[in-house]
């Protein structure tokens, strides 16, 4: 990652958050505090972006995510950590099935990880991400000879 990467990413978050009603520009604002206390992460973490010292790990990214307001996989393609196609959207590949091919089941999260092309030397990497992000009532099955995954999406 690039300081230009890390920057674009912190402008975007700012503007994210102003836009939100964060009072990120005065020092006795608050804003930062408040996103920090709402998402549950270190206001250090907030701080250290916003004055681009380095970029939030995957758990503090995903978090600002849900109060932002804005989807985790549009979070981590902004952030650089992973590319559009890396993170392509599921609905795309999986809404309607290849001539003749039909699921009598869900697939796993690697037959999700082939649909998608995710590089076989990414694919442990992308069932670790996607497990986090499960609803906790979905089952976070990572190889076929495990039960059965539900698909990422919901209908």
């Amino acid at each position: 990652m690039t300081s230009q990467d890390l920057d674009a990413f912190a402008a975007w978050v700012e503007d994210l958050m102003r836009d939100r009603g964060y009072d990120i520009d005065s020092p006795r604002g608050g804003g930062k505090s408040r996103i920090a206390d709402e998402a549950g992460v270190h206001r250090a973490a907030v701080t250290r972006l916003l004055q681009r010292q380095s970029m939030p790990d995957l758990e503090t990214t995903r978090r600002l995510a849900r109060v932002l307001g804005v989807p985790v996989r549009d979070m981590l393609i902004r952030s650089g950590r992973l590319t559009a196609e890396e993170l392509a959207d599921p609905h795309d590949y999986l809404a309607s099935p290849a001539p003749g091919a039909e699921f009598t089941r869900r697939p796993t999260l690697e037959e999700v990880a082939d649909l998608l092309g995710v590089p076989a030397d990414r694919r442990e990497m992308f069932v670790r991400v996607v497990e986090q992000f499960l609803p906790n009532d979905v089952p976070a099955v990572g190889h076929a000879e495990h039960e059965e995954a539900r698909l990422l999406v919901t209908d």
